[in-house]
Parts: structure tokens; C-alpha cells; sequence
């Protein structure tokens, strides 16, 4: 396990770069307080206009839930591993990463996500293909339906392995198979396939929940479980904020220079590095999932423009945290090559918050991709279903 760099006076070596921090989350707020409400205003909010959730009530997909489940929802679908991994990488080239979050999300995604979000209640909480036939036709309506399709189906695909991984990590088949028998760990330990028995039953088990998640009332099965999945998200959040603003994780010096070892260009590599800011294709399937449990128009600006700004609060986080913890680019560089961003999150969250804390911050990070893929596999069903309609 890497050793976690430790500041001596719980507020030395701050400086500029714990001002950066600060300031990175203010301007978040600020921008959700601000220029969402600019947003708002153009997107001409009617809160006595009926939502899709309340006209075309269905029971399944169509459900009216309350505004703060279904914000929780909207923030854990848009997510994935996105505000972690990628902030984690990104941190490689140093402060310079903070602007890219910052203003990425106030001026770019979080827009989107509420223009998207917008036009889907305005349209009977139609998905994204049947919004682009709307303005560019049916034959590009077919083209967008298979290809966004595709993309749910690789998508879900993917956030299946990386979260088992951290799931096996957390609990080792040796762990588990001893709450068995003897012969119970040697099976679990074996492999098939390349990969271990363990990994394979946490894979299935994900796959499982991902049918379920897909078929049941929308209300069911992501309406009940995501508040629990945020708690885990939370605890790692403001763990790892606390750890930067108490001096637990020491701040290297901030700097605009390029810190990354192997002087990789900023531009465009951090763009691509870091999805969190950017104007997100699968943010856009997303949206309109949740345009058919809204309420009232009024709490759009909350659900689409405010669950992009957190993405990029822990976004910030992550970046910070990931520099500080490892003393630097170098260290992180080394980390990264040794386990991969995944060890990175183990080893910070294990020696800032301990063994309790580390595990259910661990859980924050794994609920991501899982809460992602589950909801990119429902609107594949969702966009199939409206196609053959």
C-alpha cells in the first residue's frame, strides 16, 4: 500500500493550491446558483405546466417520484466512473485540471444536461432518438437509434468488470470462501477463462441486478436502492474533502506548468482524459429518464444542471486528492503504472479514512459504474421500445 503523505500541522503546506481547491468549489456553487438560473430562464420554466411524469403516468417508467430521489438518481446515471478515474489520470498534468472541471461543468455539461432534460419534458419524455427526428428526420432517427443502442449495450458491458474488480478487492475470495469451507476458497480462487471463479459470481451477480434494473417499475427496484448507493457516495466525498481541508493529505505547491513526468501535451489530452465538463453524448441518454419522473419543471434546474455540478465537485475532489496523496505527479505516475487508477482510489480511501471508512468510500466508488450501466441498459430498452412502437 502506498504511504499516504501526511502534513505535521494540520493546516501547513496548504497554500495556494488549497485556495485553488476552494475557489474550484465555490465557482461550482456559484455557477448552479447563478448561471443555471440564466439557464433556467431561457429554458422559460413553467411550474404549472403537467410533466410527462404526471400526464403519462404509467406506473413503470413513467413515475413521479420525489425531487430529491430523483436528483440522487439523475447524479448516480450520469456519473459512472467518470468523476473518479478520469480525475485521478487527469491530476497528472497538475493544477491545470481544476479549470477544465470548473468551468467545463458550469459552461458545458451542465447545460446540456438541462437543455436535454428540457426539451425531453416538453416532448412527452422522449429519449434522444426521437428528439433528433424531431429536427433532422426520420432517416437519421434510424442512424442515432443504432448507434446509441450500441453505445447503452458497450457501456453497460463495461461497468460490469470494473466494479467487480473492486468488489473482489474489498472482499478476497479467501475472505469469502471462509465463510464456507476450505473447499469453498480453493474453488473460488481457481480460474476460468483467465479470470478467477470469485470475479466471475460478482460479474453475474452485477448482470442479474442489471436485468432486474432494466425490467421492474422504475420506482422498484432504482427508486428504493440509489438513496443507499448515494449514503456510500457521500461518505466517500466528504471523507476525502475533509482529509484535503484538515491538512490530513498534504497539498503540493500549485503551479499552471505541466507537471506530467512524460510532458504529455495539456491540450487536447486532458479533454479526453477527463470526461467531467465535457458535453456528454450518454449524459444525454440519461436525462430523459429521469424527465418521466419529474414532478414539476420547476425542480429541473436541481435534477440536470445541479447533479452535473456535483459531478464535478467530486471530480475536484478526486484531482486533489490523488496529487496530494502521492506527493505529486511522480508519485501518482508511479501508482497508475503499478495498479492502475482503481488501486489509487483503494489506497487513498484505506489510509484516510481507515478500514470501516476506507470500505464504505471504496462502495461510493463502486456504486458509480454499477448505477450507470444498470439505467444505460433500461434506456436501451426504453429506445428499442419506442422504435418498434
Amino acid at each position: 500500500m502506498a504511504i499516504v503523505t501526511i502534513a505535521r500541522d494540520p493546516f501547513h503546506h496548504q497554500g495556494a493550491f488549497m485556495v485553488a481547491f476552494v475557489v474550484g468549489l465555490l465557482l461550482l456553487v456559484g455557477g448552479y446558483v447563478f448561471y443555471g438560473k440564466l439557464v433556467e430562464s431561457a429554458i422559460r420554466v413553467d411550474p404549472d405546466r403537467a410533466t410527462p411524469a404526471v400526464a403519462l403516468a404509467d406506473g413503470v417508467d413513467y413515475v413521479a417520484m420525489p425531487t430529491w430521489r430523483v436528483y440522487l438518481i439523475q447524479l448516480l446515471n450520469i456519473a459512472g466512473l467518470g468523476p473518479v478515474f478520469g480525475p485521478i489520470m487527469g491530476a497528472l498534468w497538475g493544477p491545470q485540471v481544476f479549470f477544465w472541471v470548473v468551468l467545463g461543468c458550469i459552461l458545458g455539461g451542465a447545460v446540456q444536461d438541462f437543455i436535454i432534460g428540457g426539451m425531453s419534458i416538453r416532448n412527452h419524455g422522449a429519449g434522444l432518438p426521437d428528439l433528433v427526428s424531431q429536427y433532422l428526420g426520420n432517416v437519421i432517427r434510424h442512424f442515432a437509434t443504432f448507434f446509441i443502442l450500441l453505445l447503452m449495450v458497450l457501456v453497460g458491458t463495461v461497468f460490469v468488470k470494473g466494479p467487480a474488480l473492486l468488489i473482489v478487492d474489498i472482499l478476497p475470495a479467501e475472505t469469502v470462501g471462509s465463510w464456507f469451507s476450505p473447499a469453498a476458497v480453493s474453488w473460488l480462487q481457481s480460474s476460468t477463462f483467465g479470470l478467477t471463479n470469485w470475479l466471475w459470481v460478482v460479474m453475474v451477480a452485477i448482470y442479474v441486478y442489471y436485468l432486474l434494473a432494466t425490467m421492474l417499475p422504475i420506482d422498484v427496484l432504482i427508486g428504493r436502492f440509489y438513496p443507499f448507493f448515494a449514503a456510500a457516495l457521500l461518505v466517500m466525498v466528504a471523507g476525502l474533502a475533509w482529509a484535503l481541508l484538515n491538512g490530513r493529505i498534504a497539498m503540493p505547491e500549485f503551479t499552471l506548468a505541466n507537471l506530467h513526468p512524460d510532458q504529455l501535451p495539456a491540450w487536447p489530452l486532458i479533454f479526453i482524459t477527463v470526461s467531467c465538463g465535457a458535453v456528454s453524448g450518454f449524459h444525454a441518454t440519461q436525462s430523459p429518464l429521469m424527465a418521466r419522473c419529474l414532478k414539476s419543471e420547476k425542480h429541473m434546474r436541481l435534477v440536470f444542471y445541479g447533479a452535473m455540478i456535483s459531478e464535478g465537485i467530486i471530480a475536484l475532489v478526486w484531482a486533489s486528492a490523488a496529487q496530494g496523496f502521492y506527493g505529486g505527479s511522480e508519485g501518482l505516475a508511479d501508482a497508475l503504472a503499478k495498479g492502475g487508477p482503481g488501486s489509487v482510489v483503494h489506497d487513498t480511501c484505506f489510509a484516510t479514512m481507515g478500514r470501516f471508512g476506507g470500505v464504505l468510500a471504496v462502495l461510493g466508488v463502486v456504486v458509480l459504474p454499477i448505477t450507470s450501466g444498470d439505467t444505460a441498459f433500461r434506456v436501451g430498452r426504453l429506445m428499442l421500445a419506442d422504435y418498434l412502437h
